[in-house]
């Protein structure tokens, strides 16, 4: 059957959308769109925070602090491609930012400035405001317009053209006379006194070439403003990074090759011989980034690698909003600057004493690496998965234990003796310990000043999991073990690694995370033999009743005999025992257990024995001991097996394929590995 491409077309693609997108009418149709949807007029700042608010936000609460997902930032674009995880609590700053500069509150006078370590989404968060402006854009409720000089005669004030576009894409509405704009600005506001929304505002005069032939129709016209309207016509604007319309990038060069005219525009030699001087504006190209990035967002990449010079431009074009074109007088801008940097670059801005002003006119945002152990995993799910990597299979953990390290290198040691850094780590994840609330885990936090920027990058471990995924596809499947193979082996070659030491620490923290995937794996393979929740939670019920009537004094009712009697000592100290609580400490844990249970109560909740995590531990324990038995896991590794207990066995992979997501490969693998730990005389425990 042949292809109709017209067809196709036709039935997929609608002409009228494209008229709609590239909408033109007179100045008069311009003002009676703004006088119906003011908000067209909005700066580029409004435009931007409305952008954010426009894909809503969900709200969450950590360490008894509210906390505002913006959806915006999960890339509703590219289902997700550039999502940020991790650190909501920084974006709601930098959207507070946006917000204080919507409202007119200062911050529009400010560079956006984002500090974090290599590899932690600043670039990422860039991406997606332009992508996002680009988008919003083109959507009703993020339209905005421009102008452009339209004469059919091909007039000598245009140069001979019959087409003059606005060059720097600005707002129509400055086109209007200084002496009616306060009246026409208070019109239009008096029709939204009791409206929600911004204030039309109109800011500055029109670039240099357009005033130029501003002037020179209203000379032609003797002053006759509605005449020179005649050639105007405005048009829709459609922000494009690629077309270089209201979203520009600058990255530094090397100095020697550094121009400032690559900011604010240079002179077009080729037109000096049409209009007759280089002093005149048609004879301008005004190109630079801060130029076409007028009405959206320009970039900094890596920003104050820049050369002094093109500092001085950006305290201009900040806090006067305007920049001086060579030969030209200072020109009104509307834009958001947005640069971002890392650590050392930073560190030599706060030394310099020369750059006090560009300090005084930066807001800084951090953007640390995550950590969070759970919104880390996110990172790596997005790109290794099975729409990703449909051939291999990835086994249970192995992501889960490729984030706890990077995180591992993350932290700071714990100020505390009686904590270590894995602890630290699951109790930021939302885990409980002991001893440990929700203001206890905030001033772990807040007592590490610089965690979370420094450490290991996301870049790295991507490079070692598709390194590892590179060498070990043909078997079918990625185990833990392999991704920390590679994540060692690459760390002697590692350049942000600056000395022994510090590699001393990563290794070490990769024992530790070996450490914890052998418990890990142990866990699963014991949750296999012993798969009934209802027991644990059986088991757990009659533990916090003894616990009580302990704490208590009390005695407790016997279900069977109906008699009371005292705590079962013995009970206890067989599940206490599994988590290494020796009979000195014994009281200590069982008040604090109660006085986290009392705690719950107050506020509401009921204890699970899923929330603490020691507990929640000793109690399969005590059942997989209680259940072990009905399967002797050494005969795994031996080469005579019974049939009775390979079939035992046999259950037990299924249950591991079935409920925790393994592999035939992985399952077999992990009985394997925990039966070699039980053949050396191992005991599983926590």
């Amino acid at each position: 059957m042949a292809f109709d491409i017209q067809q196709f077309i036709s039935s997929n693609y609608n002409p009228k959308d494209f008229s709609h997108l590239h909408w033109t009418g007179t100045f008069q149709d311009y003002v009676d769109l703004v006088l119906k949807r003011p908000e067209i007029a909005r700066n580029s700042f409004q435009r931007i925070y409305d952008m954010i608010m426009s894909y809503g936000t969900s709200q969450y609460t950590e360490y008894k602090k509210d906390v505002v997902r913006y959806h915006f930032f999960d890339d509703p674009f590219e289902n997700g491609k550039d999502a940020i995880f991790g650190i909501d609590v920084h974006l709601m700053k930098m959207v507070n930012f946006f917000k204080s500069a919507a409202l007119g509150y200062g911050t529009e006078k400010r560079v956006l400035l984002l500090h974090g370590p290599v590899g932690s989404a600043k670039s990422s968060v860039s991406r997606l405001l332009k992508k996002g402006l680009e988008h919003y854009s083109r959507m009703d409720e993020g339209m905005l317009y421009t102008y452009e000089w339209v004469d059919e005669e091909g007039s000598a004030i245009l140069g001979g053209q019959k087409l003059f576009p606005s060059p720097m894409h600005e707002e129509p509405l400055k086109l209007l006379p200084l002496e009616v704009r306060e009246q026409f600005v208070a019109m239009v506001n008096k029709e939204r006194k009791n409206k929600d929304g911004y204030k039309v505002k109109i800011k500055g005069e029109v670039n240099p070439a357009c005033r130029y032939i501003l002037n020179e129709y209203m000379v032609k016209y003797g002053g006759d403003w509605n005449r020179v309207m005649k050639h105007v016509r405005v048009k829709r604007l459609l922000l494009s990074e690629k077309d270089r319309r209201g979203i520009g990038t600058f990255q530094p060069k090397d100095e020697k090759n550094q121009d400032s005219t690559e900011l604010t525009g240079d002179i077009n030699y080729r037109k000096i011989a049409i209009y007759g001087s280089d002093s005149d504006p048609r004879a301008f190209n005004f190109d630079g980034e801060f130029n076409i990035a007028n009405r959206g967002i320009v970039e900094f990449i890596e920003m104050l690698k820049l050369d002094v010079a093109f500092l001085y431009d950006l305290l201009g074009a900040s806090q006067e909003q305007s920049i001086k074109p060579k030969k030209f007088a200072q020109t009104h801008i509307d834009l958001v600057i947005l640069g971002h940097t890392n650590e050392p670059e930073y560190r030599k801005l706060q030394s310099n004493e020369f750059m006090e002003a560009l300090r005084d006119r930066t807001v800084k945002i951090d953007v640390p690496y995550i950590t969070r152990l759970d919104q880390e995993c996110r990172i790596y799910k997005k790109d290794y998965n099975k729409d990703t990597i449909p051939n291999i299979h990835i086994a249970p953990h192995t992501l889960e234990m490729a984030s706890m390290w990077a995180i591992m290198t993350r932290l700071e040691e714990p100020k505390k003796s009686d904590l270590t850094k894995l602890q630290k780590l699951k109790l930021f994840n939302g885990k409980t310990l002991p001893g440990y609330n929700e203001d206890n885990v905030k001033e772990l936090r807040k007592e590490a000043i610089r965690e979370g920027l420094e450490g290991i990058s996301p870049r790295y471990i991507q490079d070692k999991i598709s390194n590892a995924l590179v060498k070990n596809g043909h078997v079918g499947c990625l185990n833990p073990f392999m991704v920390f193979n590679e994540l060692e082996s690459g760390l002697k070659h590692h350049a942000l690694i600056n000395s022994p030491d510090q590699l001393d620490n990563y290794r070490e923290a990769l024992a530790i995370v070996r450490q914890e995937y052998e418990d890990i794996v142990k866990n699963d393979v014991q949750k296999a033999i012993s798969v009934d929740e209802s027991a644990i939670q059986t088991l757990c019920a009659n533990y916090v009743d003894n616990v009580k009537a302990y704490t208590q004094k009390e005695k407790i009712r016997n279900k069977y005999s109906n008699k009371l009697e005292e705590a079962d000592e013995r009970f206890m100290r067989s599940i206490e025992e599994k988590i290494d609580i020796p009979d000195s400490r014994k009281d200590d844990f069982r008040r604090e257990l109660m006085n986290y249970i009392g705690a719950l109560a107050i506020e509401g909740k009921q204890f699970d024995f899923k929330m603490n995590e020691r507990l929640h531990r000793a109690l399969e324990l005590k059942l997989f001991d209680d259940q072990k038995d009905t399967i002797k896991l050494t005969t795994i590794i031996s080469n005579v097996v019974d049939k009775q207990t390979q079939e035992k066995i046999e259950v037990v992979k299924s249950r591991l394929i079935n409920n925790f997501g393994y592999c035939e490969m992985c399952a077999t693998d992990a009985l394997n590995f925990v039966a070699s730990i039980f053949a050396k005389g191992d005991s599983i425990q926590s």
